[in-house]
């Protein structure tokens, strides 16, 4: 289902944390320093390229060689406009575009940097958001180049310089001899980039046959996060002057509260086959501004209505065809304690936004 006019327009003014037109910002830092760390190791041209927020389905999964049945299409997953265009879920969306545009004004060796803000419905919690930044680096070449694992030390070595780091095979559908690449912290391992030789179906799509290149995607608030020691991707878009003073460099971040947490389970009656990422969107477009006051919402378990008690099914004021979900919201905000009241209302309208029962167990309060 397409999304609605007064939804597009909400998040068309989304801050672009990448774009210094909307004010400076650490992400910003990580760019350039990326960026920075592959024009140095190969001395090429570097163009940019920002794209539009709202691309065509083509671009964002045919021309980047999607199958017509891949699940990332799903509407469950992804925020359409009509049946022609949508709001870019990734930065490689904005690749297809660059590559045409290099083959109208070609340059024999260049580094595409494709950088922004993208649409995902997504699960909430700590390290996940709905509107997260990304970039696209391609290297694009009239001259074979495969120095794939140059580009790989070259940019954690500009990043991350001094950290262990892996890399994975891993399959897309716009590159061979995919990767998946993992620093270690902490003892564990953590992704960080995706990358590969550019697919040559691609570039010939976008009329540039007999090019080469290589292609690595990377998700720049979790490099940001790893580079400051931020645990809360909350942190990344927070107003308070505070937490805003240490996002416009690269120095250790350092927390200004522990503000304590608030933790309410819901149980409630969902239609179809519902995805976290679902009832993630659900939140975030119901609570607005005040979704950033939700630290997690986590799926505990999901069970056929047909599978309950009468009871139970009472209760819920649930059909037989429906799912029952156990929920836990955790609550906290940044810059201070809520208290039981705000915590109560934020939960009576996250249950408004999931139940589709007819029986309510809260009532939305102001």
């Amino acid at each position: 289902m397409p999304i609605s006019a007064e939804q597009l327009a909400r998040d068309l003014v989304v801050r672009d944390l990448t774009d210094p037109a909307a004010g400076p910002h650490a992400v910003q830092l990580v760019l350039d320093r990326a960026v920075g760390a592959l024009a140095d190791r190969w001395g090429c041209e570097v163009r940019w390229w920002r794209g539009d927020r709202v691309v065509t389905v083509a671009d964002n999964y045919d021309n980047l060689g999607y199958h017509p049945d891949d699940v990332t299409r799903d509407a469950r997953y992804t925020r359409y406009v009509d049946d022609r265009r949508m709001l870019r879920s990734h930065s490689t969306a904005s690749v297809p575009s660059a590559l045409r545009a290099l083959a109208a004004d070609p340059v024999d060796d260049v580094l595409l940097v494709c950088p922004g803000v993208v649409y995902r419905r997504d699960v909430i919690d700590r390290l996940h958001s709905g509107t997260p930044h990304q970039v696209d680096l391609w290297r694009i070449t009239r001259h074979g180049t495969a120095d794939l694992d140059g580009m790989i030390e070259a940019l954690l070595g500009g990043l991350l310089p001094g950290w262990e780091y892996r890399t994975e095979p891993r399959v897309h559908p716009y590159t061979v001899a995919g990767r998946q690449v993992d620093v270690l912290r902490a003892g564990e391992w953590v992704e960080v980039a995706e990358c590969g030789l550019a697919g040559p179906p691609v570039l010939a799509r976008a009329g540039l046959a007999g090019w080469s290149g290589l292609a690595l995607g990377m998700g720049l608030d979790r490099m940001l996060m790893l580079i400051k020691g931020i645990t809360d991707i909350r942190v990344l878009r927070s107003a308070e002057p505070a937490v805003v003073a240490q996002l416009a460099d690269l120095a250790p971040y350092r927390p200004v509260s522990a503000m304590p947490a608030i933790r309410r389970d819901l149980s409630v009656a969902v239609d179809g086959d519902v995805v976290a990422e679902e009832l993630g969107d659900r939140v975030r477009e119901a609570l607005g501004e005040d979704a950033d006051c939700v630290e997690t919402v986590e799926m505990l378990a999901s069970t056929p209505c047909a599978e309950l008690p009468p009871r139970a099914l009472e209760r819920l004021g649930a059909r037989v065809d429906q799912r029952n979900v156990l929920l836990t919201v955790v609550l906290r905000r940044l810059d201070r304690t809520l208290t039981d009241a705000e915590a109560n209302r934020l939960r009576d309208r996250v249950y408004a936004a999931l139940h589709q029962g007819t029986v309510h167990q809260w009532a939305a309060r102001t």
